[in-house]
């Protein structure tokens, strides 16, 4: 499993061996080991080093997942016996709940537990996005928009927040201005909306990250729609206003693995995430 997740992340065999400390021929063997038992080709090799096939990438996934296990499974073990919990949780997070929600959070967890690190990663919120994260291994725990389109996955929402118009303040006619676009993973529901609303003139502009958009706004680029959290510490030049009472709502919530949810202290930092409001 360390062979697979070393080639992976390395993308080539000869990494995979620095990485590890075997040689070349060593991660090789071992690698054809795991394409035997699995039945399948899990790397392509050539010049250009080695990479994940479909079947090689499931596996990868599941690699990292129980590698992490073991070593939460360590770690429990230690908070049994001494009565303190050690290690790092991998945490995912959009930009907006990193920036302004998990301070707090990472507070009054960090008061329980002193010797617990928690690394935040911020992860843009598209297609698989920080459930993917959470899937392949590479996180712990996500902090997302709902729904998520990714399985194997407990879920939670945490709270539900509107939609809002974000515009160059003191402008006359906001819903006349020229639409900035971002990239987001949104409900069925708010797309629906949007699509009902003739006013909505197409993006002359789409980014990928909230920040930059209010940025974008403030500059007088144009206006943007964006989940209420993203405009909070916008750029003084930005105001908001609501979208009437059927605007749609961005729900967010956490993600993590059916196994993760058995160790304690991930339970204690998913307890700390139920007390986020918007």
């Amino acid at each position: 499993m360390r062979v697979l997740v070393a080639v992976d992340g390395e993308g080539s065999v000869s990494g995979a061996g620095t990485r590890l400390g075997l040689t070349q021929s060593a991660v090789s063997h071992a690698l054809r080991a795991a394409e035997r038992k699995m039945g399948t080709v899990l790397f392509s090799r050539g010049r250009g080093g080695a990479r994940a096939t479909a079947a090689g990438a499931a596996a990868v996934g599941h690699a990292r997942r129980i590698l992490r296990l073991m070593e939460v499974m360590k770690a429990d073990t230690h908070t049994a016996a001494r009565g303190e919990a050690t290690g790092t949780i991998r945490l995912a997070a959009f930009r907006s709940a990193a920036f302004h929600l998990l301070p707090g959070v990472l507070v009054r967890f960090g008061q329980r537990h002193p010797r617990v690190t928690v690394d935040v990663r911020i992860v843009p919120d598209l297609g698989r996005g920080i459930a993917g994260e959470v899937v392949d291994g590479r996180a712990d725990v996500g902090v997302v928009s709902l729904p998520v389109y990714v399985e194997g996955l407990v879920s939670k929402e945490l709270y539900a927040e509107p939609y809002v118009l974000a515009y160059p303040q003191g402008h006359p006619d906001p819903r006349s201005l020229p639409m900035i676009d971002w990239h987001e993973n949104c409900s069925g529901e708010t797309r629906r909306w949007l699509a009902r609303q003739e006013w909505i003139p197409p993006g002359d502009i789409t980014v990928e990250d909230d920040g930059v958009v209010m940025s974008m706004v403030g500059h007088g680029l144009g206006a943007a729609i964006v989940p209420r959290l993203s405009a909070v510490g916008a750029p003084p030049k930005v105001a908001t206003v609501g979208l009437g009472d059927d605007a749609p709502l961005r729900r967010v919530g956490y993600v993590t693995t059916p196994e993760l949810v058995g160790s304690a202290v991930i339970r204690d930092l998913l307890g700390e995430l139920r007390t986020l409001k918007a």
